[in-house]
């Protein structure tokens, strides 16, 4: 009698089991790098609340990410159910119609609008006035440098500061007295000064109807201070992301860089982490304003699990312990304002010698303006450093190699 009553028992069990293993769904999400840190890291508060929701996780390189994605949608197949999308390429996957309408119901993203920085709904939402993908980070402008370098030298954050010339003139001095340089590349000068001060609803490379603005002014600035920094000797002469252009950082060859605010987390856990208390944030060379990288999410309309997947979403994003816990474990800057709101942001980071610099980079979000994205922005982005290249490498004069630039863009992108 009580053989048989076990074993109905654990034939229940069984049973129960059986059912719960069938009812359960595997949500996949495909990121990349670095961002899947963070996914990984949310993994276990994810897991607590949703046990019948596994979490497949797929990462790539950034670049190798985003051109597989970019098969997938083309070909509607082996598509995830959450894909990743990094702000240098939210302008193109925006514009794809294999993308879900986060502002359509069931997801009603509109309702959250309110609840993010305010730029980054704008840079997710394509011409047809579709929202294609939830905000998660963002990367307000900042230059970081080193300051026992600078004492060295005599330079003070307001020489590096007060206007783009007083930056280069600083340089100068550092590498007379130190022997360090300024910039890891002279490109990085480039990169940031063609996304600063630009006004609500302007484009880095394109503007309305698609006009190219590669020959404007603040393209010809931009590669003039990149040649200044690379005729004074000012820049390491590497290329970003290789191991000569981290050793820079880690042997303290480089004394400043400008980024997004994400380029902290860079520097603590694998540039310079024995750099603790030598390096500084500041605001960007005459007071720019920049929006330097971000990260958001996306819903494929071919996604097996969309419910799911929208679930996911608004728990990486919405979620202000979920982003609260990003920045602490990855220094992932938050897109919710509720985040920016907690006295998280008010403690002293150690590895910058004490600064609260989170509060300056609050501060600097809710100044940066929406700017517009385009799906040609990585297009014109490869064209404009090529010819940049040109420049600093071969003496190209800056006129010809924006011109010839914006023609070529020109050809590529006929619409």
């Amino acid at each position: 009698m009580k053989s048989r009553i076990l074993a109905a028992t654990v034939a229940s069990a069984l049973a129960v089991l059986s059912a719960a293993a069938a009812a359960s769904t595997t949500l996949t999400v495909a990121c990349f790098t670095d961002l899947d840190r963070i996914v990984k890291a949310a993994l276990p508060q994810w897991n607590k609340l949703h046990p019948d929701i596994n979490i497949k996780l797929v990462s790539l390189q950034v670049e190798d990410h985003h051109n597989s994605m970019t098969t997938a949608l083309a070909a509607g197949n082996h598509l995830p159910d959450v894909m990743a999308i990094d702000f240098g390429y939210i302008g193109s996957f925006s514009e794809s119609t294999g993308l879900e309408d986060l502002l359509q119901a069931p997801y009603s993203a509109g309702q959250y609008k309110k609840q993010f920085v305010a730029y980054t709904y704008p840079q997710a939402t394509n011409s047809r006035g579709s929202l294609a993908a939830m905000p998660a980070d963002i990367g307000p402008g900042t230059l970081f440098y080193r300051k026992d370098l600078m004492d060295r030298a005599g330079v003070k954050e307001a020489d590096l500061t007060k206007s783009w010339e007083s930056y280069l003139d600083a340089g100068k001095k550092l590498k007379a007295a130190t022997g360090a340089y300024l910039l890891a590349r002279a490109g990085d000068l480039k990169d940031i000064y063609i996304r600063a001060d630009l006004k609500d609803g302007e484009g880095i490379y394109f503007g309305d109807k698609g006009r190219v603005l590669v020959d404007s002014p603040r393209f010809v600035k931009a590669f003039e201070l990149a040649k200044a920094a690379r005729v004074a000797g000012l820049d390491a002469g590497t290329v970003a992301w290789t191991s000569e252009w981290a050793e820079g950082f880690k042997r303290g060859k480089v004394a400043t860089h400008m980024s997004g605010s994400w380029f902290s987390g860079h520097l603590v856990t694998w540039l310079a982490p024995d750099s603790k208390g030598s390096w500084r944030t500041a605001n960007l060379p005459a007071g720019a304003l920049a929006s330097y990288g971000g990260s958001f999410y996306a819903i494929p309309k071919k996604a097996a699990n969309k419910g799911e997947a929208w679930e996911f979403i608004r728990f990486m994003t919405t979620n202000k312990e979920v982003q609260l816990n990003s920045l602490r474990e990855m220094n992932a800057f938050p897109a919710l304002l509720e985040a920016l709101a907690d006295p998280m942001m008010e403690q002293p980071l150690a590895y910058f010698g004490g600064q609260k610099s989170r509060l300056q980079w609050r501060e600097t979000a809710a100044k940066i303006p929406a700017i517009r994205v385009d799906k040609y922005d990585p297009t014109a982005n490869d064209i404009v450093n090529a010819e940049l290249g040109n420049v600093l490498e071969q003496n190209k004069d800056i006129k010809t190699a924006l011109s010839d630039a914006k023609a070529l863009i020109e050809r590529r992108v006929r619409r």
